[in-house]
């Protein structure tokens, strides 16, 4: 085994951290936080302001022992701190900076990347410590400690199995390198997706520089470790515990197609950065990328498609198509693998009342599927925001505006209204009830936070900033503005001159009022940028600055 316990850590990662940075009460600070301008629905309102406050509450500073570098927002989970629970967290509370740690918390998984460029999806939050389960402690071939003896929520009252208990896939290939952590702790590869996902946000040129070395390096190791023969990347049970599909995993959908997006996302990267001459143009590793990507997507099109069933599947250890479908599939929407009819049929699935279109949308695992659970039962049919949130990026990308929206609303409808009933926001929910079912973490904000946030700003009021253009991107909801006004105060976002730094960020008040059957908008900022306020048919430019722009949009 190459690496032991003390092997130098975060080699490839220069950034400073924030842990220097004061950390606020919600009370502090919420005169500064976006607002929300809408009438008719102050469930929805109610639960924004309760997931902010929340998010403060679980905003926390590295501790000393830790090595952790970065404030960041607990996943209110566990004892620990996970990486793709922090990848979506990041997605919300950026809207909320400089007053709430945002995408520098994933500065804390750089700085604990071993020196092959594996990154662990989990960590001890306090120590900073890998976690025991899921570190390769013999030296053994790629496995999976959990898989064949998972238990919900029996990890740490099972004993340890023997080595020969374990889940070795098999990559039909020798394995010539040993993985220091084992399966358990290497999948969603999502850390660069984040970053872009930021990056829209903020604009900040210097982040993507720094990132771009770790980011390649857990490229390059994912690639060595998990890729199959085949092309396609193994996996166990990815962190869906204890779904349907686990019982046949070999080479796993949404692993392969997070790989896809990961190939797809550092290119766009390193032509972000080479436009702003931070860095220089390397031939090879562009066409390696690009080949990387072209193969993982015809690999997924002929292995893992079902051209008479219209679906993707993950692929069984002996090379056939598993039998289950779960919302791992619409992973091929977000990585832009689908052809045109094949993202057409995945928005019937999606768009199908027998499977996916639940009265809470959407669910982890097809309603008419073998094991799925009404109640959620987990991940056996359970209504997750990291899930839906993938789904939506994956809608826009092909054009799905309207359905992404759809899917958005009822999902932050939903969350309101059982925030009314109970008090609190939940892990996930139920897809054929509005409750909390069995569900059981209460207050989990956490990733479960994006949906009475960023879809309420996004999907309700419509608010899609592009920061490096300095651009902001409205697309009201048409249902909405016929109740009354809407806009927002106090939103924020990046400007690309000096990388984005909290100091130049612009901060707008706008408000579409709708008065005597007509529209008017209304916009300012602290600092000049284009909005670009779509009415479809219709479309409006208006320049915003200090002074307040107003302009008539005509009848509703």
């Amino acid at each position: 085994m190459r690496y032991q316990e003390d092997a130098p850590r975060g080699l490839y990662y220069q950034g400073r951290g924030t842990a220097s940075q004061p950390l606020y009460r919600y009370q502090e600070v919420r005169d500064k936080l976006p607002e929300p301008v809408l009438a008719g629905h102050d469930a929805w309102l109610g639960c924004y302001e309760y997931a902010w406050t929340l998010a403060f509450s679980n905003a926390r500073r590295p501790a000393p022992e830790s090595g952790f570098i970065s404030n960041f927002v607990d996943a209110a989970f566990n004892q620990d701190f996970f990486l793709w629970d922090t990848v979506f967290i990041t997605m919300f509370t950026d809207l909320a900076r400089p007053f709430l740690p945002g995408i520098e918390a994933l500065d804390n998984f750089y700085v604990k990347q071993l020196p092959d460029g594996e990154i662990p999806r989990e960590l001890v939050r306090q120590t900073g410590a890998d976690m025991e389960y899921w570190v390769n402690h013999r030296g053994l071939p790629l496995h999976s400690y959990f898989h064949n003896q998972y238990g919900f929520r029996r990890l740490f009252s099972q004993k340890a199995p023997a080595p020969e208990e374990m889940y070795y896939p098999d990559l039909g290939r020798p394995q010539d390198e040993t993985a220091y952590y084992t399966l358990d702790n290497l999948n969603h590869p999502l850390l660069a997706w984040g970053e872009l996902q930021s990056f829209s946000q903020t604009g900040n040129l210097s982040r993507l520089a720094e990132v771009l070395p770790p980011l390649l390096r857990q490229y390059g190791a994912m690639k060595t470790l998990l890729r199959h023969a085949n092309g396609l990347y193994v996996s166990d049970w990815a962190s869906m515990d204890n779904s349907p599909r686990n019982r046949y995993l070999g080479c796993a959908l949404d692993t392969s197609c997070e790989m896809t997006l990961f190939a797809e996302n550092l290119l766009d990267i390193i032509g972000i950065l080479e436009r702003a001459d931070l860095c220089r143009r390397d031939e090879g590793l562009t066409g390696s990328l690009e080949r990387d990507r072209a193969a993982l997507t015809e690999a997924v099109n002929r292995l893992m498609w079902d051209e008479d069933r219209g679906f993707y599947f993950d692929l069984c250890r002996d090379g056939s198509r598993a039998p289950v479908r779960t919302a791992a599939a619409f992973w091929a929407l977000a990585a832009g693998i689908a052809d045109k009819t094949q993202g057409e049929r995945l928005v019937q699935a999606l768009e199908d009342p027998r499977s996916f279109k639940r009265l809470h949308r959407t669910p982890v695992c097809a309603a008419d599927e073998e094991g799925y659970d009404p109640r959620g039962g987990y991940w056996r049919g359970s209504v997750w925001a990291p899930i839906n949130t993938m789904i939506l990026y994956g809608l826009e990308r092909y054009g799905y505006h309207k359905l992404a929206a759809g899917i958005a609303l009822n999902h932050l409808d939903a969350v309101a209204r059982v925030w009314e009933q109970t008090g609190t926001i939940w892990e996930n929910y139920p897809p054929d009830s509005i409750s909390s079912a069995d569900a059981d973490k209460r207050d989990f904000v956490g990733w479960s936070g994006i949906g009475p946030t960023r879809y309420l700003l996004r999907y309700g009021i419509g608010l899609a900033p592009d920061a490096p253009a300095l651009r902001l991107n409205w697309n009201p909801d048409p249902a909405l503005l016929r109740q009354g006004p809407l806009g927002c105060r106090r939103f924020r976002f990046g400007g690309p001159e000096d990388g984005g730094g909290f100091e130049t960020e612009i901060e707008t008040d706008l408000c579409i009022r709708p008065e005597g059957g007509k529209l008017s908008v209304t916009a300012a900022a602290n600092r000049p940028y284009t909005l670009v306020l779509n009415l479809a048919p219709r479309r409006f430019t208006l320049e915003v600055g200090a002074s307040p722009a107003t302009l008539d949009l005509g009848s509703l």
